[in-house]
């Protein structure tokens, strides 16, 4: 007599579990760490941030004020992709092209609205929610073909968006205007603010306003039901579905919450420059992206951060070269595109060889070691 096994592959979630999006917010006081709400322990330091960025930028002059925002707007984009890579387990090599689908969406809704001579300070938030909306329904396409494939098949079809999405705007020239790219109206401080109240720092407090909020809700879902479900799929997916984890529906939900935040991220980006063109999002960027989460310190927060200043520190490292040192013109040319890759692949094995935990991974170890009063475990 035989009996026949269940089919864990298709193994689907006990009734009455929480939905999805339930599970985004925090777990109930039971799940919660100690020392009271999760949502207030992530949002204490999120405001003690804000308010030492904000002090630091009235003291900043414009340039770098500039980078503070181009700082804040990588972060949107590498906290979500750490979560999807670090936490989930899955390998994207797209996340270039979905910061292009955010700031092309931008564009085009401002444009939109110039057209109509509209004006007014909702455009902007609602240009930037358009480009969530967006990046996440990319994202949802991309993560239903995701659940499905797994390792270099997955990059491999990300690579493709990454190549595919700049390749689209230059087609279809009537509504991206190819090479050139897209133009609209750049983002001004408030009157009340004054009149010679710094543009720069208007724009690092829009960028630095986005950045807090996707940092605070990527915070949460770490610590939420969400999160640990994310993380017991990437360990063992027969396990998850052994434990009544739906893996596929987590999988597409990870890639539809990093999307959206690269598009967020993708739509502050134009915003600093009041234009968007596909030079900007070519493939070395997703490259630039998957490096800088790997050297911050994947899964990590903080990790993020540290990969969202080496981001603009080594876009900005040709220029500086140049500014230093007197080069000829065609080597000038050459490093301008080649010492940023150079230097971040090499951080990149030097980081992996010192500190495999990335950068975040060796300021952990460190502050440990130096912690007084610190036990030796016993071997």
């Amino acid at each position: 007599m035989t009996t026949t096994q269940p089919d864990v592959s298709t193994a689907e979630p006990p009734p009455g579990r929480p939905s999805p999006l339930r599970r985004l917010l925090p777990g109930p006081p039971d799940a919660a760490p100690a020392g009271g709400s999760t949502l207030l322990r992530h949002l204490v330091p999120v405001v003690l941030a804000g308010t030492l960025v904000v002090l630091l930028t009235n003291q900043l002059p414009p340039y770098q004020n500039l980078q503070v925002a181009r700082v804040c707007a990588f972060l949107c984009v590498t906290a979500g992709y750490t979560v999807l890579v670090g936490l989930n387990g899955q390998l994207s090599l797209g996340h270039g092209a979905l910061m292009a689908t955010g700031a092309y969406t931008v564009a085009l809704v401002q444009r939109a609205f110039e057209a109509r001579t509209v004006q007014g300070r909702w455009i902007l938030p609602l240009s930037l929610l358009a480009a969530v909306a967006v990046t996440a329904a990319a994202g949802l396409v991309i993560g239903l073909a995701a659940a499905r494939l797994r390792g270099p098949y997955l990059a491999g079809v990300t690579l493709t968006v990454a190549t595919l999405v700049p390749a689209i705007t230059t087609i279809f020239t009537g509504v991206f205007n190819g090479e050139q790219g897209l133009r609209f109206p750049a983002e001004t401080p408030p009157a009340f603010l004054g009149a010679y109240f710094q543009p720069e720092r208007w724009l690092a407090w829009i960028a630095l306003l986005a950045a807090l909020l996707t940092m605070l809700l990527m915070a949460n879902l770490v610590r939420s039901r969400f999160g640990r479900s994310l993380r017991a799929v990437r360990d063992d997916e027969v396990a998850a579905r052994l434990s009544g984890i739906h893996v596929a529906r987590n999988q597409v939900l990870a890639f539809v919450v990093s999307a959206a935040c690269a598009g967020l991220g993708g739509g502050v980006y134009a915003v600093l420059t009041a234009t968007v063109a596909p030079g900007k999002f070519a493939l070395d960027l997703s490259l630039f992206l998957l490096m800088a989460i790997v050297i911050g310190g994947l899964g990590s927060l903080a990790g993020a951060v540290w990969g969202a200043v080496l981001l603009v520190a080594l876009q900005d490292l040709p220029s500086l070269v140049n500014d230093t040192f007197t080069l000829p013109a065609g080597l000038a040319q050459r490093l301008e595109g080649n010492l940023a890759l150079a230097v971040f692949g090499l951080i990149l094995i030097v980081v992996m060889l010192a500190a495999p935990g990335g950068l975040q991974g060796a300021a952990r170890t460190l502050t440990a070691r130096l912690r007084p009063g610190r036990r030796t475990p016993h071997p």
